[in-house]
């Protein structure tokens, strides 16, 4: 993949990479490793329990109450807490959050340099491109045009800020409040919410 090709990948992928997840389903199962219903469980636990409908909710809550909003930026750890989201939220992948909010001047973007580090309970299992090397090292040195690549324009005005998720800190973005939603209740705020906007590369449409 060069510098300046889009992430988009052949259609065929998914079927290849399906076949893959096949063929070693059945031989930890043959080895007696898992069972016929660990995968389904596994499947189950981030369809139902951890995902970006948590991190939805979450960003709906900061946007209709301000002091929620504060202590989200200050200890988001501590302020999703509060919330009544499934047990978990503060295990593996989710201990240590920390939340970058968009303004007029400022876009936040989260990518993990190193390999794919990503707030599994709150954003779910991470894209194809999040981890390619070619989008971490892109987006690192030229944030701005790989935005442009992704439908995003950032005028020159706005400053970008990468945040490098880790095993230490798992990045969210918190996203501007779009116009025009000042009468909605945070169920419908929460369903305008997509994994993309919270990872900074996508804008919240009303």
């Amino acid at each position: 993949m060069s510098d300046k090709k889009t992430f988009k990948y052949t259609a065929d992928r998914e079927i290849y990479s399906a076949a893959k997840v096949r063929a070693l389903e059945a031989l930890l199962i043959e080895k007696g490793i898992i069972s016929d219903k660990t995968v389904d469980k596994v499947l189950s636990f981030f369809e139902t329990e951890m995902g970006p409908f948590n991190g939805a909710k979450i960003v709906a809550r900061a946007w209709i109450d301000a002091d929620f909003k504060k202590r989200l930026l200050k200890d988001a750890t501590a302020a999703i807490a509060e919330l009544k989201l499934p047990a978990g939220m503060a295990g593996a992948e989710g201990e240590h959050i920390k939340v970058a909010e968009n303004t007029p001047k400022v876009h936040n973007v989260i990518i993990c340099t190193l390999c794919s580090c990503y707030p599994w309970p709150t954003l779910g299992l991470p894209p194809y491109w999040f981890k390619d090397p070619t989008f971490r090292a892109r987006m690192a040195r030229e944030p701005r045009a790989v935005l442009k690549e992704f439908g995003v324009n950032i005028p020159a005005d706005v400053e970008i800020k990468l945040w490098d998720s880790s095993a230490q800190i798992r990045w969210m973005v918190l996203p501007e409040r779009p116009a025009g939603t000042e009468g909605m209740s945070e169920k419908q705020l929460a369903a305008l919410l997509t994994p993309e906007a919270m990872m900074g590369v996508a804008k919240v449409a009303a």
